[in-house]
Parts: C-alpha cells; structure tokens; sequence
C-alpha cells in the first residue's frame, strides 16, 4: 500500500495506460480521480475501481484547455482538501512528417501532449506548494530520445515533455514537489489496436514486436507500475528523471526505424 492517503490525478484515465494506472492506484491506496475527456470511459473505470473496493471518481477534462484543467485541480481540493499526485498522462499520435502534417493537426496534438502537462502542472504545483509538497509524474515517450519514421509531431511533442519535466523539477525542487516523466516504448494499448484491427494488422504486429529486445509488445500495467514508483516514496530522491521503460528498444543499435502507417 504505497500510496495510502493520498489523493491522485490521472488524465487520460479512461483507457490504455491511463487505466491500468488508475487501478493499480487505486489497490496501493490512493484516491485516484479518473480525468478523461471521454467521461463514459472516466466512469467505467471509476465503477470498477469501486467494485474492487478502492476510492475514485471520475471527471470530464479536456486538457488543453486551461479553464477545464484549473477546475479539475480545483475540484480535486475541494472535494478532498489537497492533491499530492498529479499523472499527465493524457496524449495521443498522428502520422506524417513536417511536410506531409497540417498545421490544425500539429496545433491540435501540441494543445494536448504538451500543453496538457503545462496547464496540469501549472495549476497543480501551487497547490502541492502550500501544502508542502507532491509528486508528478508525466508521460514522455521512448521517441523522446530517438527519431523514428512519419512521426514528427509525435516524437516532437514528447521531446517537449521530457525536456519540460526535467526544467520543472529543477524550479521546483525547493517545494517538495518531485517531477518525473516515464518514457513508454511500444505499448498494447487502443492506440496500437486501432492500428492493426486493419488487413495488414499481423504483418505489423510481427515489425513491432521484432524491433523490440524483449521481441514483445510492454503492457499498460507495466508502464503503470514505473508511475507508481515515481510517484511513491520509494522514489524519494528521484526528481527531473525521464524512465525508459521500452523493453529495450532504443537500447539496440539494430532497431529498424519505420513503423507503422
């Protein structure tokens, strides 16, 4: 029970990774807020935590937008006087390179994988402040520190993350406030299943797990429980840190560097 009595944050908590993070939370004690822009999936999640006998509620947040995320966290406080945990996990990717990419969809993805973090933190930190500190943990990714093909927003937007958590715990050191990021690599997540649900789904199944070391797809449970880590005690001398947890992927010099359409 790692996070008994503390009250948590995930965005992006409707699915994925986000999910299994919620629950995992969830049985190590926290209560866990259940942030998604889809608020049935918010609920889902919510009631199932429930049934396992844990705390958690679900809220509807776009998190690109500052008057919905400064609510969030305001709720958050009202309901339960404080907010040690904040996941900024919510994020998504598109395909294309800088000249096959519309300028709406760059702007769209950068308001949510990189502005999502910015307002979460921004409204989160003077609440941890005051209280005497807290824990974040935002969602990077592996792309952070390799390029790979007909991704450019992508690997731009989690380039941005990683370099925003690491000047974050720098500011805000001081504060008790412990800011780290983890790095997924390629996850079995609905992202990845919209993927290959198409005809050539096993062919690029069979790509995606050969570039890996492990030769295998992580589980959201395996990103989730790196988060939990980050976010606990245990890691108490653990600030400005990005996790790769990629099955070691960007560990081998052999990776082949086109993916998925």
């Amino acid at each position: 029970m790692k996070l008994t009595g503390k009250i948590a944050i995930i965005t992006g908590g409707g699915s994925g990774i986000g999910h299994a993070a919620c629950v995992l939370f969830a049985r190590e004690g926290a209560t866990v807020i259940v942030a998604d822009r889809d608020v049935a999936a918010a609920q889902r999640v919510a009631s199932e935590i429930a049934g396992q006998g844990g705390r958690a509620s679900a809220h509807q947040v776009d998190v690109s937008r500052d008057a919905e995320v400064a609510g969030m966290i305001a709720k958050a406080v009202a309901d339960h006087g404080r907010l040690d945990i904040l996941v900024n996990n919510a994020g998504y990717g598109i395909a294309g390179t800088v000249v096959t990419t519309a300028e709406a969809d760059w702007n769209a993805l950068m308001a949510v994988n990189v502005n999502g973090v910015f307002l979460g933190c921004k409204h989160a930190i003077p609440v941890m402040a005051r209280q005497g500190g807290g824990a974040i943990v935002n969602t990077a990714s592996a792309v952070a520190n390799v390029g790979i093909h007909d991704r450019a927003a992508y690997v731009a937007s989690k380039g941005a993350v990683a370099a925003l958590t690491r000047a974050m715990a720098v500011d805000h050191v001081d504060q008790k406030i412990r800011i780290n990021a983890v790095a997924p690599g390629t996850i079995e997540s609905p992202y990845f299943t919209r993927i290959l649900s198409g005809p050539d789904g096993a062919e690029l199944r069979r790509g995606l797990e050969e570039r890996q070391a492990m030769e295998r797809l992580g589980q959201p449970v395996e990103i989730a429980q790196a988060m939990l880590w980050l976010a606990s005690d245990d890691a108490s001398f653990c600030t400005g840190t990005v996790m790769v947890v990629d099955g070691g992927w960007t560990a081998r010099g052999d990776r082949k560097p086109k993916i998925e359409r």
